[in-house]
């Protein structure tokens, strides 16, 4: 792995850590009393059950969740720009304003222009403990950025702009826009099976899981929490 490569994941698992942090409580009060825990706002069974059926988590582990979520976060959502700003600081060579869109879009399942718990405790499960196919499901998630079900190439361009205005100076020598445009004309063709000119699902589940790197990339975040 590129030095390159290795410290964009090292950024991204401290990343994955700080929203842990934010949904646990931990964020602001690391030496928090157990018993000053007990005492927090605790979660409503009807809705911990069905959170319990849509993630990896147990019920324990989300009545944790949710009472550090709601001390760190009172209103009980996070917005675009507060999710910007947690992402400034884990990259501060380069603008990640617009990956951190991207992402805050794919994290939005209402599209309200907030995160709610459910929605960060659902991402935050697939990405540390999902299986393969939840994976790749979530990051075509975030490729199809207008979220019409096909991922095209300018999709797949912006996306890709995006990561490296990311990473900024930590890049060395600077990727010109023409280099990055032909990457994604040899992966978006690798990708579109069927030469269409878009990318569906199955397209991008089937091609990633037979590239080594993208299969061993999933599990940057095994160990992250």
């Amino acid at each position: 792995m590129s030095s390159r490569r290795r410290r964009c994941k090292r950024q991204l698992i401290k990343f994955t850590q700080h929203i842990a942090r934010l949904i646990t409580g931990t964020l602001n009060s690391d030496n928090e009393d157990e018993e000053q825990e007990s005492t927090t706002v605790r979660y409503h069974p009807e809705n911990l059950e069905q959170l319990q059926s849509q993630t990896h988590f147990s019920r324990q582990e989300l009545q944790l969740l949710y009472r550090g979520f709601k001390n760190d976060c009172p209103s009980g959502v996070v917005n675009e720009d507060t999710f910007k700003n947690i992402y400034a600081v884990f990259f501060p060579l380069g603008d990640s304003s617009k990956y951190a869109q991207f992402l805050f879009n794919a994290f939005d399942k209402d599209k309200n222009g907030s995160l709610s718990f459910e929605e960060l405790v659902c991402d935050l499960s697939v990405l540390l403990r999902g299986t393969t196919e939840e994976k790749l499901n979530w990051a075509f998630n975030l490729y199809d950025i207008n979220k019409d079900g096909q991922i095209t190439k300018e999709e797949m361009l912006d996306i890709l702009k995006s990561v490296y205005d990311l990473m900024g100076k930590s890049i060395h020598p600077r990727l010109k826009e023409e280099a990055v445009r032909q990457h994604v004309r040899m992966f978006f063709q690798k990708m579109d099976i069927n030469q269409d000119g878009v990318v569906t699902i199955d397209e991008f589940i089937d091609c990633c899981q037979k590239d080594e790197n993208i299969m061993q990339s999933l599990k940057i975040f095994d160990n992250a929490v």
